[in-house]
């Protein structure tokens, strides 16, 4: 694959670093947002997590607004909306009035999943059944209120989401499984595989989205990324001890214990039990890590493996001015 023709695209969930604030983790992804548009990198995507002392990123549909505001060209959107959480005819009016506000520049990325825990969850929509029928029911609701399809005499159609603009976001599917590729492809949407959160199937699954796509009004061909960790430096050293505090991290999550703000220091000195090991060992197929010319081999192996031509880069570092660094080597090497 020719890596002039690999976009690159950010996701952000703003990141809360220890000793940092979650005002200083927002001001952050501005800057980043400024930085990477630069940079040249086609879209910015900000995501969706509740109840979570790391994560400063809750509410997308906001962040967007102001992150367009201060940039030009690059693609803004959610990374993702979830679902489940909203009502989905507000999701269309946040989005369409987005879509007045910058027409052509908004995506609207979905995710079936809460973000959160079962009981934010369930505080967030009282009525969420977590049921797979009302996300298909969400997401055909969704395209009628965008292109204002109701059936005539419906008691749906007495219903429009305000502002009436002329415009749509681009809508995409993000899942770290299968099943919402196929919805994506049953919709006409574009796809983003989850890398970062499951590096087992997306290849096999991201084929079978294309296999099955059915054109849509919004989406003429198969559109897909593929989202994974990444971390570039010159630094060997650092490299190092990012991919240490990165496997905390991961053991931090599916331990269930408290999810707080890391720092090498903290975990340098860490003793693993053999589980834990094989837990490391699973959990580094989500990063890619290394030198400019060694992200560089990695990235294009990912974008020929998942057959794509767009990589979201996920970088989360101790220090605000090394995830600056990586994003800027990652645009050299791919001479955005």
């Amino acid at each position: 694959m020719d890596t002039k023709k690999i976009r690159l695209s950010v996701l952000d969930q703003s990141p809360i670093r220890k000793g940092a604030t979650a005002e200083q983790a927002v001001k952050e992804t501005i800057e980043l947002a400024k930085y990477t548009e630069q940079l040249g990198y086609t879209r910015y995507w900000v995501s969706e997590h509740h109840n979570t002392g790391i994560l400063a990123g809750s509410t997308p549909e906001v962040l967007i607004a102001y992150l367009a505001s201060q940039t030009q060209r690059m693609r803004i959107g959610s990374g993702g909306i979830m679902m489940p959480n909203h009502s989905t005819l507000k999701v269309a009016e946040n989005f369409r009035m987005l879509e007045a506000l910058f027409p052509g520049r908004i995506d609207l990325g979905m995710g079936r999943a809460p973000g959160t825990d079962r009981i934010t969850a369930s505080v967030l929509n009282p009525s969420n059944q977590f049921r797979e029928d009302d996300f298909v029911e969400q997401l055909t609701d969704l395209n009628n209120y965008f292109h204002d399809t109701y059936e005539p005499g419906t008691v749906q159609a007495k219903i429009r989401a305000i502002p009436q603009v002329k415009t749509v976001p681009d809508k995409w599917l993000l899942s770290s499984s299968g099943q919402s590729g196929l919805f994506a492809a049953h919709f006409g949407m574009g796809f983003s595989f989850a890398h970062f959160i499951n590096p087992s199937g997306g290849p096999l699954n991201v084929k079978l989205y294309r296999e099955r796509f059915q054109p849509s009004d919004d989406l003429a061909q198969p559109e897909v990324n593929v989202a994974i960790f990444v971390f570039c430096s010159e630094d060997e050293e650092k490299i190092k001890q990012h991919q240490a505090v990165m496997d905390h991290r991961f053991l931090q999550f599916e331990k269930g214990g408290p999810i707080v703000p890391l720092s090498y220091d903290d975990v340098k000195d860490e003793v693993y039990t053999p589980s834990d090991l094989e837990r490391i060992r699973q959990n580094r197929y989500r990063v890619i890590t290394g030198t400019p010319m060694e992200i560089k081999k990695k990235l294009t192996w990912l974008a020929e493996d998942y057959d794509v031509d767009e990589i979201m880069a996920v970088t989360i570092t101790e220090n605000f001015d090394d995830r600056l660094k990586s994003y800027e080597l990652l645009a050299k090497q791919f001479e955005l």
